[in-house]
């Protein structure tokens, strides 16, 4: 079987499974450089929301593995808490914002980023984290689905004219 002809089955299959982009007909409106960069905004705000979601994730987990008694924690319960994602794998999860990027406020969660009192403040905290973490990732998913709609339209249109993939390129 010649590459060719590999290449031809490989998508012929491709589009049995549907899984050709589609136009958007929300985008089409956008010339070629304002969807690359319309795109690129989308996902340098998923990267900001992601960086407040592994936040809040980090303070949830901080929380509840803090003493019972006082909320404190040993460096090895605090690497536990940072380190372990419950699954057996570590986090490694890199972020490209930088300390000078502003960040998306968060819902009123000020007072959560203090010490707790006492274990049914702690309970509160840990509450209210969830359910900004969960707004948050709410977010995060309308973000993804809206990228994924730019990079299938991208996709649309250099498949239809494939010369300007290169005008991405520097001169």
């Amino acid at each position: 079987m010649t590459v060719t002809t590999q290449r031809a089955e490989r998508a012929e299959r491709t589009a049995s499974r549907g899984i050709l982009p589609e136009e958007s007909p929300y985008l089409a409106g956008l010339a070629l450089p304002e969807l690359r960069a319309y795109r690129g905004r989308l996902r340098g705000e998923e990267e900001r929301v992601s960086y407040w979601r592994r936040l809040v994730q980090a303070r949830i987990d901080l929380l509840e593995a803090g003493s019972p008694v006082d909320g404190s924690l040993s460096l090895s319960a605090l690497v536990r808490a940072l380190g372990d994602t419950g699954s057996g794998r570590t986090r490694r999860a890199l972020h490209r914002v930088r300390v000078a990027d502003p960040l998306p406020e968060l819902p009123a969660l000020d007072e959560v980023w203090l010490a707790p009192a006492d274990g049914d403040a702690r309970a509160e905290a840990v509450r209210r984290l969830r359910s900004a973490e969960a707004q948050l990732s709410d977010y995060r998913s309308a973000l993804h689905r809206r990228i994924d709609e730019a990079t299938s339209e991208l996709m649309v249109r250099y498949r239809r004219d494939p010369a300007s993939v290169l005008t991405v390129l520097p001169r």
